[in-house]
């Protein structure tokens, strides 16, 4: 299969996949693509990552999207990573957290948190700039 829409044609609509599943292509053109044709003014396409657990717990982790490549020897490296949190499950008062991380010199750092009480920039303590551009003004973040 070459096109995500002949996968769909070949399982119908509404299918699951209840094992993991690779799509791969030989070439740079998107191996998934979530098209909505809907004209009304709702939000669409929609992708749900969804952990459906039976016993949810404080601190559970909801779900990530891992950015990987090979390095220059060949090693498959993850150099990227959105993951989503969830601090408390209780009922009514739910909280959510979501954390960027990125390799510098060779280690996963936690470069940008959003958490229930705080917003968190370099919480990995990384020795970088934090820079805010602006047209012409030096100091555009006081």
């Amino acid at each position: 299969m070459t096109r995500a829409s002949d996968t769909a044609k070949l399982l119908g609509a509404g299918a699951t996949i209840l094992d993991g599943t690779t799509i791969s292509t030989a070439d740079n053109n998107p191996q998934l693509i979530l098209k909505s044709t809907d004209a009304d003014a709702n939000g669409g396409p929609l992708l749900d990552l969804i952990r459906d657990s039976s016993s949810p717990a404080d601190n559970d982790t909801m779900g990530s999207i891992r950015f990987r490549g090979d390095d220059d020897a060949g090693n498959e490296t993850q150099y990227v990573d959105v993951t989503a949190y969830v601090p408390d499950v209780s009922d009514g008062s739910e909280d959510g957290q979501l954390q960027f991380r990125s390799v510098v010199g060779g280690t996963l750092r936690n470069r940008f948190d959003i958490n229930p009480t705080e917003v968190v920039f370099n919480e990995d303590s990384v020795d970088v700039d934090f820079r805010v551009e602006s047209n012409g003004n030096a100091n555009a973040l006081i």
